[in-house]
């Protein structure tokens, strides 16, 4: 064999070797989003803990985890909306004889240390086995940064950024301490899909901090047994 088919075989086999690479990728997504089996989430533990459970994505975990048999730590701020939530819920499944409980935090008043102490109180002796940290505010409509009142900025950055961290930081000891646990931390396209979020500044900021907090616990408590997601909603 000459250089020339040498040359022709060796850029032969790296196109090979590159082209194959995002193939098995593309494979790989498919078996992980089609065909993978579930996995079990009560390994993990017989009790999950639903932040902004009263309303849309947080009550449509509420019920989805109803039906699968969790006792359920409902959080939010109403307390009228959290019974009658937690009431609807009792009506759908009660045949899975589900435990439910409701707990009031107003992330926006409670400092963080408050928040840990209630939550702490809450789930003492409890077998904790995954949160969803989905409580969340964004602006009721567009507006420049310097529109935005005080009371709107306070609201978007203690519910999104204070009331996710100190959520998580009051549960991981329960995960910790049985060496599994998952943790789902709701995010926004906003802060993946799109290189900026103009007119929504604040809550876009806010949901880039929940993204790099999720990538970041993950790494560091993946070898706990600790699995950490963050979910990209709108």
């Amino acid at each position: 064999m000459d250089s020339d088919e040498l040359i022709i075989a060796a850029v032969s086999i790296i196109g090979f070797i590159s082209l194959l690479k995002p193939i098995l990728s593309f494979f790989q997504w498919v078996w992980t989003m089609f065909l993978r089996p579930p996995k079990n989430l009560k390994d993990y533990g017989s009790w999950a803990i639903i932040t902004g459970s009263t309303d849309g994505i947080g009550k449509a975990f509420a019920f989805e985890l109803a039906s699968k048999g969790f006792n359920l730590v409902m959080v939010g701020r109403n307390p009228a909306k959290l019974e009658a939530t937690s009431n609807e819920i009792s009506r759908n499944f009660n045949n899975n004889q589900a435990e439910i409980k409701t707990l009031v935090i107003d992330f926006e008043k409670l400092s963080g240390e408050e928040i840990c102490k209630v939550m702490e109180k809450a789930i003492e002796g409890l077998d904790i086995g995954i949160l969803i940290n989905n409580a969340g505010v964004a602006y009721p409509y567009a507006r420049f940064f310097h529109e935005v009142d005080s009371e709107l900025m306070n609201s978007v950055l203690k519910v999104n950024i204070d009331g996710s961290t100190w959520i998580a930081k009051s549960v991981l000891p329960v995960m910790l301490k049985k060496k599994k646990g998952a943790i789902i931390n709701m995010g926004s396209g906003s802060s993946v899909c799109i290189p900026s979020f103009p007119l929504f500044s604040i809550y876009a900021a806010t949901k880039a901090y929940i993204a790099m907090f999720s990538r970041s616990i993950f790494l560091e408590y993946k070898k706990e047994g600790i699995h950490v997601q963050c979910q990209a909603g709108p």
